[in-house]
């Protein structure tokens, strides 16, 4: 037999504060409206709203308009730049351990100190 399950449609209420406090985010440019969605588990479309509701810019006839690059897509530049830049610091590292260990071998087989002897 077959049982008759229905999904039941949960519905989530704000506080006013919570919602000016997103506004003001937005406002602000700490946050993208992407970013403030993905942050606080609210669809993007209802931030809108709640930035048309609720922003300064409305009683003065503005229109709000996102930067297409938005900080997202800066932070996703950042984050490869600093792949990049860590894997120069590891073959540098790399380079640096070879030629101590350079020095060590020239140490022993030749019996000069050369840290302390750069004239040789």
């Amino acid at each position: 037999m077959k049982s008759n399950i229905k999904k039941v449609k949960k519905y989530r209420r704000y506080t006013k504060e919570f919602k000016q406090s997103i506004v003001k985010q937005f406002e602000n440019g700490q946050s993208s409206t992407k970013e403030l969605s993905i942050e606080n588990n609210v669809a993007q479309q209802l931030i809108y709203s709640w930035i048309y509701k609720f922003s300064n810019f409305n009683d003065k006839d503005y229109r709000i308009v996102e930067n297409t690059k938005s900080s997202a897509v800066k932070l996703k530049e950042i984050l490869k730049e600093n792949q990049k830049l860590k894997a120069v610091i590891g073959e540098k590292q790399i380079k640096i351990e070879y030629l101590e260990k350079l020095i060590e071998i020239a140490d022993s087989e030749l019996n000069v100190d050369i840290k302390k002897n750069s004239s040789t």
